[in-house]
């Protein structure tokens, strides 16, 4: 049998429409009607809405928890299963929500909650850097104050956040094929969302956990773990600590994993998974056509 990993996309592959083929779905319908009660809003009318407002950290972790814990469920009702989880930052939430655990209604108020902290947590930057010089990047880090890496995502992609003269000065340091400010209101997986983070941390620990029924790779702990108190711990540092997703990749086929889908819009992480390792066979679910029957 075929091990295979599921992955679950974050922040960024958030698209225009996604999720909106969805409704025809009963289970689907209902998901959406709850996600409403308890976020005050419709993600099917944020997600029809112009690209901008989908994009603002308030509505995209919603919409993309909600979105791919509906795909991930209709897989499972045709009989589907991961034999282990991952998500890139938010997509953690999902991962664990897939792995039994916390319910879905209690993922939903976690992220709804740490959207709307990380939408408020304004001031500094990140930046994309691609094609880089590895060595000269992590001398430039250590020898600049008030910047991080953010995320490793694969040997030719990186994220960097840190306060705006920071980051800047490492994109002006460090040769690569491109450096690109992205659009995100704060320096997010760094120290200077701290204090977002310890009030996230409070309403993280009035959450019970549930041992994982799957082991999950975990971004700041790239080790698979089904302990409920050590993924929590780990999630507790995930806002300022580093997205780890290049270890995460490595972890995949030294676990055993052959093939690996990805949950949600966008082909990001089965991008970044190509980048790292080879021979894993690389899938994507996007929308309810690409479930399969």
């Amino acid at each position: 049998m075929t091990k295979t990993a599921w992955v679950f996309p974050g922040q960024g592959s958030q698209a225009q429409g996604m999720g909106v083929d969805l409704l025809d779905i009963p289970s689907a319908q209902d998901k959406f009607a709850q996600a409403e009660t308890i976020l005050g809003w419709s993600v099917t009318d944020v997600c029809k809405s112009d690209i901008e407002q989908l994009s603002r950290t308030l509505y995209t972790q919603p919409s993309l928890y909600v979105v791919e814990t509906i795909l991930a469920d209709l897989l499972r009702e045709r009989g589907h299963k991961p034999d282990l989880v991952a998500g890139h930052s938010l997509g953690e939430y999902i991962a664990l929500y897939i792995a039994g655990v916390f319910e879905w209604s209690a993922g939903l108020h976690l992220v709804k909650r740490r959207a709307e902290l990380m939408d408020s947590a304004s001031g500094g930057m990140m930046a994309a850097l691609m094609n880089f010089d590895q060595e000269q990047l992590a001398k430039v880090i250590a020898q600049t104050p008030d910047v991080v890496l953010a995320n490793d995502n694969s040997p030719a992609q990186v994220i960097i956040s840190g306060t705006t003269e920071a980051v800047q000065a490492v994109m002006s340091q460090v040769k690569s094929k491109r450096a690109i400010p992205l659009k995100v209101s704060g320096a997010f997986h760094s120290p200077l969302v701290a204090t977002a983070a310890t009030e996230f941390q409070e309403i993280l620990e009035s959450v019970t956990f549930q041992p994982a029924v799957v082991p999950v790779l975990s971004n700041v702990e790239p080790l698979p773990s089904v302990n409920p108190e050590e993924l929590k711990q780990r999630l507790i540092k995930q806002m300022t600590g580093s997205v780890r997703w290049r270890e995460i990749s490595l972890q995949l086929p030294a676990n055993g994993i052959e093939r690996v889908v990805e949950i949600g819009p966008g082909n990001v992480l089965t991008g970044l998974i190509k980048r790292t390792v080879s021979n894993l066979t690389l899938e994507n679910v996007r929308t309810a056509a690409e479930l399969p029957s």
